[in-house]
């Protein structure tokens, strides 16, 4: 845990510490390995990835030269798109995304785009000040609360800068049921033997002293309570529902204790690789959410790309491109060839992101019907679009046809003339009036989880759904 984090004002370091033992073992199972020993399955597993990447997408203005080709949105609309040089690495899979604009959360749009990555996956109203900060569930969590023990992990959080960050400043994605942020892995080391190593045989040992120690730390608890005030007891109150939460956790530990991991073929991963080499390291940690996928480990993976506001080893990411600063692009698109260089970068992670659709749409369904892309739902974006504008996110969806879903589309709610160009040194473009009344994002959040089997008419602040047939 980040100490520098300030999401509240509960001291958890403690419970944290107790608790690590139960929620740090290595010692789970895959469901696949499950099938292996007999379980019925209930059709094709339906699977969750969520990535972020910060600082939103070049945004030349229509009269601008730079407009054509680097404009990070088609031109067009609906089947009838061109993908500009941005997109480039997705046209051999135009077929397998779905573009989206006009899409935002309502209480982040006249909020500075550095404060946003907290929200992306929440649409919680986060406040401005670090008194007031309140987040939220996030869609990945909600989903693992639907798929529950049918793998051995309920979800994968991982970031490239790792840890929860701060308020506003998040390295995390995923937000528990509480809206506490759940801690994301930048090692890939790490994350591998967490899905596929042993490291010792003492897990049972140390599960029944996590159970212990979460019940002494329950009636201790109690006996607290009686000798606080009614604010500190709602304090006490939202202390002791993380702990129920990794009560459940270990519950959930026992069951896959004594089973054994999957095997995978590791000879061609590099797990010592940082972002020294930021193109080999995307490249390992989108091969290790296929792994975990492949072998079900889970059906839930978030990885958020980089943080907001150029701070951290993610910024160091544009190295993999011939440039030095990842969130530098963004501020300097008035000088020559500023639009092009901000352009080239997101080119970069789109062709990642593309390799990973690839990956997924080349393997068959272990056990299943179809690819496994065909039942892997992915959502790839920003909370910004503009510089520095929250609104109209840029996003990406893939996947889940053996769900529903159809692609080869555009889907335009931003109009023919969206908010955009270069920052002069003025007003900034989310400080300025709206030109355009974005569909709330989650109303595509509900179809998700529904087209993900989730029963469910309604997501943090949605009005509905959204049609993605």
């Amino acid at each position: 845990m980040d100490k520098s984090m300030k999401f509240n004002s509960l001291d958890r370091r403690q419970f944290l510490r107790g608790a690590g033992l139960a929620l740090a073992l290595p010692a789970f199972e895959s469901f696949r390995t499950t099938i292996s020993f007999g379980a019925e399955t209930s059709g094709d597993p339906r699977r969750l990835g969520c990535f972020y990447f910060p600082d939103g997408v070049p945004m030349p203005l229509p009269e601008d030269p730079a407009h054509k080709e680097w404009f990070w949105f088609p031109h067009g609309n609906g089947t009838d798109f061109t993908l500009t040089e941005c997109m480039a690495p997705l046209e051999p899979l135009r077929n397998e995304i779905t573009v989206l604009s006009g899409f935002s959360h309502p209480a982040g749009r006249i909020v500075h785009g550095h404060n946003n990555a907290d929200q992306f996956l929440t649409g919680a109203a986060t406040g401005g000040g670090d008194m007031d900060y309140h987040n939220a569930i996030s869609l990945d969590q909600e989903y693992a609360k639907y798929v529950g023990d049918e793998t051995r992990f309920s979800s994968l959080v991982m970031s490239t800068d790792g840890g929860t960050g701060t308020a506003r400043g998040a390295h995390t994605l995923s937000f528990d049921r509480n809206g506490r942020p759940i801690p994301a892995e930048h090692r890939p080391k790490r994350i591998f033997d967490m899905l596929f190593v042993k490291s010792d045989e003492d897990a049972a040992k140390r599960l029944a002293l996590s159970q212990s120690a979460l019940d002494d730390l329950l009636v201790d608890a109690r006996r607290l309570r009686k000798t606080l005030s009614k604010h500190d007891q709602n304090s006490l109150d939202e202390y002791l529902g993380s702990v129920r939460e990794a009560e459940r956790r270990v519950e959930k530990a026992k069951k896959w204790i004594n089973a054994p991991l999957p095997e995978v073929d590791a000879d061609h991963l590099n797990l010592e690789l940082g972002t020294e080499e930021p193109r080999q390291y995307l490249q390992i940690m989108f091969e290790l959410i296929y792994l975990a996928f492949k072998t079900d480990s889970t059906r839930v993976a978030t990885y958020q790309i980089g943080r907001e506001n150029g701070v951290g080893r993610s910024d160091h990411l544009a190295r993999a491109v011939g440039f030095d600063l990842s969130h530098q692009l963004s501020h300097d698109t008035t000088k020559p060839n500023g639009w092009k260089n901000f352009g080239i970068y997101c080119q970069f992670l789109n062709e990642e992101f593309g390799r990973f659709i690839t990956k997924l749409k080349q393997t068959p369904e272990p056990a299943g019907q179809g690819s496994m892309l065909d039942n892997t739902l992915l959502l790839f974006g920003s909370a910004s679009s503009a510089f520095h504008l929250s609104r109209n996110y840029p996003l990406i969806l893939s996947g889940g046809k053996n769900m529903g879903l159809q692609h080869g589309r555009y889907i335009n709610r931003a109009g023919t003339n969206p908010q955009g160009g270069a920052w002069d040194g003025g007003t900034e473009p989310w400080q300025k009036k709206t030109t355009n009344e974005d569909v709330p994002l989650s109303n595509l959040y509900v179809s998700m989880l529904q087209r993900l089997g989730v029963e469910t008419e309604s997501f943090s602040d949605s009005t509905g759904g959204f049609d993605l047939v």
